[in-house]
């Protein structure tokens, strides 16, 4: 087990971010899109090496519920419908840690397949 867990999980009102506070005092602000675009659901990581998909349109997404797994996770749904990802306390960590050069590498993604974090047709 970690040594470092969430004392607090809260969505803001709008629902576009979850602040994760740990045990050893850091406390994290994750946006929505990123939680949703990093999922690490079988649907966005696939089954196995290189089969990563690369979700456009989720620039508005928001957080629809979460549901705790065990002492270890929290299974986070989206307001798309998407709610396979669990969320262990040690992947909160990392996307709190490294959530912006994983989004810069997201973002990169998104504009060599000519994809918009935007939903087509949908100004942010």
């Amino acid at each position: 087990m970690s040594d470092v867990w969430p004392t607090e999980l809260r969505v803001s009102k709008d629902r576009h971010h979850l602040v994760v506070s740990f045990n050893d005092g850091e406390s994290f602000d994750l946006s929505a899109e990123m939680l949703r675009v990093l999922s690490p659901s079988a649907e966005v990581q696939g089954h196995g090496p290189g089969q990563k998909i690369t979700v456009p349109g989720k620039r508005n997404v928001g957080i629809m519920s979460m549901t705790p797994t065990g002492n270890y996770a929290v299974r986070i749904g989206f307001d798309d419908m998407h709610d396979t990802g669990i969320f262990t306390w040690a992947y909160l960590r990392e996307l709190g840690e490294k959530g912006s050069e994983l989004f810069a590498a997201y973002e990169a993604e998104l504009k060599e397949k000519g994809l918009s974090r935007d939903v087509a047709g949908k100004p942010h």
